[in-house]
């Protein structure tokens, strides 16, 4: 027997468990990747081909919705937006992980609490999701910097490149974020399916930056595999350029994939949709950079984000609503798009400073699923209605894209057809219709002419035309299998089908008024079993029947041999959802054949969540917004009793089998307190201003050079707040000098970032202020300072409101190094040393006090820095004064009270905060709002656009007590009071949602060295 060496054993041991494996070489060090083809034997569980992904050796189409925890910070709550998705019809989530929140000081990794990133991973198994990771380091996301720490900014090297200091700080985290990663893959029982190194690494700026650099991909996927990452890796190009694609050479991904936000982001006319913004050619580049890999959109346009100052969700909602679903969507099926995740699938929110100054508090997206967890009637619907057809429909897979056509398949120019052919695997086609003119708002006739396995046909073939509405698409089957019927054709759409004991069930729907045809091989009659048979003709065709009916408002069902065709409207089928039921166990499980097989159709109304069986007993577990007639459509034949969240119901079943109860709703009473009459408790959160104040516990500004390699300072000493370890929320600087009598003005350069404030005292003089807008990221501004007395002591105090650090997936740009501060500064006849400077951000900056709520949560302001924002602040000895009342001069209080909630157990809702805006011109002010220690609102009166925050219930604890902390800083000489704030509620919810747990929400405590 031959002897390993000790190499040669850990060798074997890291190509197990899919790692690289350093080794000594004539004194070089040498790193060995296991081959390929070896980790593809090793890891069995996810593979592919130019078609699809395999899971577990089956093939799939994974259609995803893109999540991310951080934007939820309440880990009871993730179970349920999983479950919302897996209603869909959708089988995975995107996610992406904020270094920032996690890594706050270099070399140490939180990431505990709520954001432990193994509950995420455990929730999307219960819900049964499988996962894409997206660690980074980069990921954009419109969140701070990108995701980049703030003390990136002192990285002496250029970001996203093979620069060695960077890499080097990236270390860390890749190595514990991407090993927490490996943990929850599926080789280990986990949902994580695919990993995706780096994001967008797609373009430079800069003539001087190396661009593309495989070595730099390489490193970054080297990191994963040494921690363990052994599942594909799939790129996200920020456009279709074909880069890291394989075969491209060193850095090269397993998958390539691309994003896509044809619509853009300015949701000012959500009515238009501009000519040329439909792709048309996404599969022809697909062939060309990635033939050997199937066709993966990792971002296509959910929804757009909306910057300060712009038009609200609402607006984005709508130019991104159900006709985009259904145009651009559909168009994405036409090029046999293998994997489509939609960025966003829920949006959340932007708490405690994690934004990017491009948008405020809300990140509500525009999604299907709200920032407070609720379905979008037409919008999520909509979507339903397409992820359950391609979750049936996997011949879709095998299919061969054709060429668009305005005549070969249509007798109408106005309509524009893209045939998917099946293959020799597949005899089934699908026909993707839209408007030649994709934004149409016409409605058009016309006939299709595809070929069939009974010849080429036109159809309709008894009488009449199809109708496509304005800004629709429709797909066309032909040759559809159905449990071993085939469908010849239907120009009806497919929204599910499921074979039942004593035959099959197949659901279609068309808009209302719309004609439609359905042809069925082998059979020789059709009978209308449920519902009038006015209008809907049949005749047998060749050796099909031919059924023709125009869509009504009334469900309709026909039998055909052992098939019954539930003939739908719309906005009928909206209220359908088809839950997997599990051979064992409640969970669902993931997305395969066998489960899919099992699901059973049912019609409840706002939302049905999961099914199972216990012995005889149908369980179901389902949300209800009204009193809703649940029906059971093909109930296991094991099922003799029907469980309705819990509780059995009386049911009845009709000739049809079908099972029928209904669930009465009551709307809850909802008592919530009046704000307004609380009482609030008030403190000075500006003793900075006061001449007897203290400042020699701050940071002093004595830098005399800056670690920002992107930025060199023009000033003595460095004023960039990175320098000194403030990377978050309000800033405050202090420059003392003794005056000479002569200084008359100040001149100075502030960056805060796009829609940013600042304020400037001298002594207890206010000076003025900048008050923002929804545009400008640097002020630039000479104060005039009032008659100064020579020999005495002055101090110049500027209050900057930081919004976050900028972000740009271009490498070589840096944005994300724009300092925040002051960039520069003039004093009247004095040199610029005649300053100096002290600043503080947030207490301890990188040692950020607040390990739960994480180290971008709280800035710099007095309450903040001594923790009052926290429940239960020492308030006794406090003014009592109220936000509504306010103060009469420029100036920064903060504001404190508590309530108690007892809302009703057994239902979800949501909760808001509103702000009122009733002075026009808005006066200047700008509020956080800290509920149980969260900032949750970041609210800019004289900017918006947001005025409603919504809290989810585990910040806010909906049975007992709530601390809320204000800062109210007044901008302009008469000072600032609100116009109004109130906590509201919208439609309550009878939910099926386990108890909502409260996130762990720290008391104040004395902070040592607080100042």
């Amino acid at each position: 027997m031959k002897l390993l060496s000790v190499w040669a054993l850990a060798a074997l041991a890291a190509q197990a468990a899919g790692a690289a494996i350093s080794h000594k070489l004539n004194g070089l060090t040498i790193t060995e990747h296991p081959d390929p083809v070896k980790r593809a034997l090793l890891q069995k569980y996810v593979t592919w081909d130019e078609n699809s992904l395999f899971i577990n050796g089956e093939r799939l189409m994974l259609f995803s919705g893109e999540f991310h925890p951080f934007r939820l910070p309440v880990p009871s709550l993730w179970i349920d937006v999983f479950q919302k998705v897996k209603a869909l019809g959708f089988n995975c989530v995107s996610f992406y992980i904020d270094w920032a929140l996690l890594e706050g000081k270099p070399g140490h990794y939180r990431a505990d609490g709520i954001f432990d990133l193994e509950k995420f991973f455990d929730a999307a198994s219960e819900a049964g999701i499988y996962l894409l990771a997206r660690p980074g380091p980069y990921i954009n996301a419109e969140a701070s910097g990108g995701g980049f720490p703030g003390w990136l900014q002192r990285v002496n090297g250029t970001l996203r490149t093979s620069s060695p200091a960077y890499l080097n700080a990236t270390d860390n985290y890749i190595a514990n974020a991407a090993a927490t990663i490996a943990k929850g893959q599926i080789t280990n029982g986990g949902p994580i399916i695919l990993y995706q190194p780096e994001n967008e690494y797609s373009g430079a700026c800069c003539g001087d930056t190396d661009f593309p650099d495989g070595n730099y991909m390489q490193y970054v996927e080297d990191q994963a595999r040494n921690a363990g990452v052994v599942v594909p890796f799939i790129s996200n190009d920020a456009g279709a350029e074909g880069h890291d694609a394989p075969g491209t050479g060193v850095g090269e991904v397993d998958i390539y994939g691309h994003d896509s936000y044809p619509l853009g982001f300015d949701c000012a006319s959500p009515y238009t949709w501009p000519s040329g913004d439909l792709p048309t050619d996404f599969y022809e580049m697909h062939m060309e950079q990635s033939p050997s890999t199937p066709y993966s959109i990792v971002e296509f346009q959910g929804g757009a984000f909306d910057p300060w100052g712009g038009n609200g969700f609402l607006a984005c909602s709508e130019l991104l609503n159900y006709q985009f679903e259904r145009v651009f969507f559909k168009n994405n099926f036409s090029f046999r798009v293998a994997f489509m995740n939609l960025y966003m699938i829920f949006g959340g929110t932007n708490w405690g400073n994690l934004g990017h100054p491009g948008g405020y508090t809300s990140y509500d997206y525009g999604s299907a699923i709200t920032e407070s967890r609720n379905i979008t009637r037409q919008k999520y619907s909509e979507l339903k209605l397409i992820g359950n057809f391609q979750k049936v429909s996997p011949s879709y897979l095998l299919t061969e894209p054709g060429t668009l056509s305005t005549s070969a398949y249509s007798t109408n120019s106005d309509i524009a057809v893209t045939p998917l052919i099946g293959s020799n695997g597949s005899a089934t086609s699908y026909f993707v219709v839209r408007h030649s003119d994709y934004s149409s708002q016409s409605s058009v006739d016309y006939k299709l002419k595809v070929p069939t396995s009974a010849g080429n046909l036109t159809i309709p073939q008894l009488s009449g035309s199809l109708t496509l509405g304005n800004r629709d698409s429709k797909i066309h089957v032909v040759d559809y299998d159905v449990a071993g019927t085939n469908i010849l054709y239907s120009t009806a759409e497919v929204f599910s089908w499921k074979k039942v004991l004593n035959g099959k069930i197949l659901v279609l729907y068309g808009d209302v008024g719309e004609h439609h045809e359905l042809a069925v091989s082998g059979a020789s009659s059709a009978t209308v079993v449920e519902g009038s048979s006015s209008g809907i003709t049949s005749k047998k065709v060749g050796k099909a029947v031919v059924i023709g009916w125009d869509v009504s408002e009334t469900r309709r069902i026909v039998k055909i041999g052992d098939l019954k065709v539930l003939l739908l409207d719309r906005y009928d089928a909206y209220n359908y959802w088809v839950p997997q039921v599990p051979s064992s166990g409640q969970n669902p499980g993931y997305s395969t054949q066998e489960t899919i097989a099992s699901s059973i159709i049912v019609n409840a109304g706002y939302l049905v969540r999961t099914a199972y069986l216990s012995g005889s007993e149908l369980h179901l577990a389902a949300d209800f917004n009204a009193t809703t007639t649940v029906e059971v459509i093909g109930a296991p034949s094991k099922a003799k009793s029907l469980y309705i969240n819990g509780q059995k119901v009386k049911t009845t079943v009709d000739k049809n089998g079908i099972w029928s109860t209904s669930v009465s709703y009551t709307a809850p009473k909802v008592n919530l307190p009046t704000l307004k009459s609380l009482k609030w408790k008030s403190i000075d959160t500006l003793p900075e201003i006061q001449d007897s104040y203290d400042d020699s516990a701050w940071v002093d500004a004595d830098h005399p050079y800056t670690n920002n390699s992107e930025f060199p300072i023009t000033t003595p000493t460095s004023l960039y707040s990175s320098d000194y370890g403030f990377h978050t929320g309000y800033l405050l600087y202090r420059g003392h000098f003794v005056a000479t009598g002569e200084e008359s003005s100040f001149l100075v350069h502030l960056q805060g970032g796009t829609a940013f404030g600042g304020s400037v005292w001298i002594n207890e003089t206010f000076v003025d202020s900048w008050d923002g807008n929804s545009i400008t990221a640097v002020y630039n501004t000479t104060f005039t300072l009032p008659t100064l007395k020579a020999g005495k002591e002055y101090v110049l105090t500027i209050v900057i409101d930081n919004m976050g650090l900028d972000e740009d997936w271009t490498v070589g740009s840096e944005e994300m190094k724009d300092p925040r501060g002051i960039l520069d500064y003039t004093l009247t006849g004095r040199s610029d040393d005649a300053i100096t400077w002290k600043l503080t951000g947030n207490l301890g900056g990188e040692d950020y006090q607040d390990l739960v709520r994480g180290p971008l949560n709280e800035g710099g302001l007095y309450a903040e820095r001594q923790g009052y924002h926290q429940p239960d602040p020492p308030s006794q000895k406090w003014e009592t004064s109220s936000p509504y009342t306010g103060f009469s001069k420029p100036g920064i209080r903060f504001y404190s009270t508590s309530f108690d909630l007892d809302l009703p157990q057994g239902y979800d809702i949501p909760l808001y905060f509103n702000f009122q805006n009733s002075t026009s011109p808005p006066p200047s002010y700008r509020v956080q709002l800290y509920v149980n220690g969260y900032q949750y609102a970041k609210y800019v009166n004289n900017i918006g656009p947001q005025t409603s925050y919504p809290v989810p219930e585990g910040i806010l604890n909906y049975r007992g007590t709530n601390w809320l902390g204000l800062t109210l800083w007044g901008l302009n000489d008469d000072g600032a009071s609100l116009d109004g704030l109130e906590l509201v509620s919208t439609h309550p919810v009878l939910t099926s949602m386990s108890e909502v747990e409260s996130v762990d929400q720290p008391k104040w405590q004395k902070r040592a060295g607080a100042y």
